[in-house]
């Protein structure tokens, strides 16, 4: 924790914190202190379809680190709609928030809300997205090439050499991450002269059903040709697995993921994925949760790096973490970092895989 942070602290001894729920088309969540002038901060999460990340992991990270700093805050998810999101920022915008973070749905809707609150006073935090052409203050995610870079690279381990044939399934068109995810994996992969693209699409609003029929289009349009594949995230991997697994090839051709899910981990220990890559959502919840209190309290936020915005002209303050690589040889840095239970990942007939992983 910063010495903001600690600040803050101080401030807050002896406040009385209650933990209501409240509706606006979505699930919630709200504290409230009673210490006035002290700020308070909104958060909008995307959804719960594109991952199962946002609500199991970022919204308890970032209650708990808004509860350990006393800081007066309301968590709700937009459930995959942009006019959603809308309506619960001018919401929070109403009820008084100061400091508004959202993950952007696409970044013409995430503009629009960080100009609104931009003309009340609030500031904004770009949370794991950046929002093109927008207002955020500061922007706080992993570093995104890295994760691409990180995912092609595991790719070509997983080939090992041999002539291969690779098919990209990129995330969503309308995310930026996706974007970056996308530029660093062919950053890696294209300049490996033993693989061939053979195929490539993004899959809209990272919709993992959508994923299952525009693979398998990718996969016969290869005539079945493909050796390995680029799958942004756990959700778009477990499509492709199933999809091998028709066919009877699961476990033959890596696939590469990121979020490093219970699924995720699964399919690494039963062989039919080849990695992951892990973000931790406490250390991003943490991040976020050092900005906001910093932009509630009239600071200036400590940042790392910035991030270029070419739609809005702009380089954006930015916290940028370290994402790493997951293989079956080192699944217990999620288990060790809190990402994911031991013993629901190694449940069940994954028991005696996570035992002769070493995990």
């Amino acid at each position: 924790m910063n010495r903001t942070t600690n600040l803050f602290l101080a401030a807050a001894v002896g406040v009385s914190l209650t933990l209501t729920l409240s509706a606006c088309g979505s699930s919630s969540d709200s504290s409230n202190s009673s210490e006035a002038g002290s700020g308070k901060v909104g958060v909008i999460l995307p959804d719960t379809k594109s991952s199962v990340r946002w609500e199991t992991k970022d919204r308890p990270a970032l209650e708990a680190a808004f509860k350990a700093a006393g800081v007066d805050y309301t968590i709700q998810n937009a459930e995959g709609s942009a006019d959603t999101m809308a309506t619960i920022a001018d919401g929070m915008i109403a009820d008084g928030v100061t400091v508004l973070a959202l993950v952007n749905l696409d970044s013409d809707s995430g503009a629009s809300i960080q100009q609104k609150a931009a003309t009340q006073g609030v500031k904004t935090i770009d949370y794991d997205r950046l929002t093109l052409g927008g207002q955020a203050d500061v922007y706080v995610s992993f570093d995104n090439t890295k994760v691409g870079e990180l995912q092609g690279q595991g790719l070509v381990d997983c080939l090992a050499g041999r002539p291969s044939n690779v098919v990209f399934l990129n995330g969503s068109p309308t995310d930026n991450n996706a974007t970056l995810f996308s530029k660093g994996a062919h950053s890696v992969i294209d300049a490996t002269p033993s693989v061939k693209n053979v195929g490539e699409q993004a899959v809209p609003d990272w919709d993992n059903d959508a994923a299952v029929t525009i693979f398998e289009q990718l996969y016969t349009a290869a005539n079945g040709a493909v050796d390995g594949v680029y799958a942004a995230n756990d959700g778009l991997a477990g499509s492709v697995i199933s999809i091998l697994e028709k066919n009877k090839r699961a476990g033959q051709v890596p696939v590469t993921g990121q979020d490093a899910t219970v699924e995720g981990l699964q399919n690494i220990l039963a062989g039919t994925q080849c990695m992951t890559v892990y973000k931790s959502a406490k250390e991003e919840a943490n991040a976020l949760a050092d900005v906001a209190i910093a932009l509630a309290q009239g600071d200036e936020p400590k940042t790392t790096s910035t991030s270029r915005d070419d739609t809005g002209n702009r380089d954006v303050p930015s916290v940028l973490l370290t994402p790493k690589s997951i293989t079956k040889d080192n699944v217990n840095v999620v288990f060790d970092d809190g990402g994911q239970a031991k013993e629901e990942v190694c449940s069940g007939q994954f028991a005696a895989m996570c035992t002769a992983a070493g995990a």
